[in-house]
């Protein structure tokens, strides 16, 4: 599996430099959430922008990294979905579940939106 990861302050962003989100890449594709998990990190970026397919595993991966960062209070994000994943991620009723943006910019400035607002509510209890 071809990834790059940036890791940030409040986040790390996971750039998938593959065609295919499928069964050849999934295993992999979870075992580095699961890794960036445990490592404390509970705001993943999923930058998705160079897929063009993806199948059953594939979203499997995605409610992985969604649970992930769900049972540590944080967020897990898609952006840059092309035309046929979107429709796959629709048809499959995940995007109910899933935070889907179009772009890694917006999706970074919604994890500070909740970050400040998290703190915010910390401060006033």
């Amino acid at each position: 599996m071809k990834f790059t990861v940036d890791k940030h302050e409040k986040y790390i962003l996971v750039k998938l430099n593959e065609n295919k989100l499928n069964s050849l890449v999934t295993p992999q594709l979870k075992s580095e959430l699961i890794l960036i998990n445990t490592e404390g990190q509970r705001n993943i970026v999923l930058d998705l922008s160079q897929v063009k397919f993806a199948d059953s595993s594939g979203l499997s991966s995605l409610l992985v990294g969604h649970r992930l960062c769900k049972n540590a209070e944080g967020l897990f994000i898609l952006a840059g979905l092309n035309d046929s994943v979107s429709r796959l991620v629709t048809i499959s009723q995940l995007d109910n579940v899933l935070t889907v943006v179009p772009t890694t910019e917006e999706a970074i400035d919604l994890i500070f939106m909740e970050e400040i607002e998290k703190e915010l509510k910390r401060e006033l209890k």
